[in-house]
């Protein structure tokens, strides 16, 4: 499993990753890339904790979301089933169990003042944080991706899905995007990556 590691995120996390992993007794899946999602957490009926990560994720995304669904794992665990899945619990876990990889030997000095800044609240996504998202996406490979901030009012975009959008207006944090071939109104957040249909 450490060399599996190894491959995916910066080599100092290695260790005390894989402890994480083996104190939770957590079956760690590397997975092909879903859009909707960069991981996630199950209990299996066998009782045994399944973690799936995306394999195309940067080495600091890829860390930042194993220890976000371990944290899923541990707060359940600690709390109860009935905690809500981004609540304070889970906030307090995450927080705590990043803390130790929140070091200038893992992440570099560019990500280390967002990650500070983020760990005081987090959310859902690191996606929803606007500031630390672009800082995370320097470290992608190259795509033809465009976040929909970038596209001018009225350009139109394309989903992974093949659906073409309209982007409109800013509400108070997403745009108002209207689908092309339905007329259909959605909200998008700022940072979703799309193509741009120039």
């Amino acid at each position: 499993m450490q060399d599996i590691l190894t491959t995916y995120i910066p080599r100092v996390a290695v260790q005390p990753a894989f402890e994480l992993i083996k104190a939770n007794n957590v079956h760690l899946k590397i997975v092909n890339e879903r859009v909707t999602r960069h991981g996630d957490y199950r209990k299996l009926p066998d009782g045994s904790h399944q973690i799936t990560v995306n394999a195309n994720l940067n080495p600091y995304r890829f860390l930042i979301t194993l220890v976000h669904e371990i944290a899923h794992l541990v707060a359940f665990h600690k709390y109860g089933r009935l905690i809500k899945p981004h609540g304070k619990e889970w906030k307090y876990t995450f927080q705590t169990l990043m803390l130790p990889f929140l070091r200038p030997e893992i992440f570099p000095n560019s990500l280390l003042p967002l990650l500070a800044i983020h760990f005081k609240n987090p959310k859902a996504t690191s996606d929803t944080d606007t500031r630390l998202a672009l800082a995370l996406k320097q470290f992608d490979p190259p795509n033809d991706k465009n976040y929909i901030f970038e596209i001018p009012p009225g350009g139109e975009f394309r989903l992974y899905n093949g659906k073409v959008f309209k982007r409109g207006n800013k509400r108070v944090k997403r745009y108002e995007c209207v689908e092309v071939s339905t007329g259909r109104m959605y909200l998008f957040n700022p940072n979703a990556e799309v193509e741009y249909l120039q």
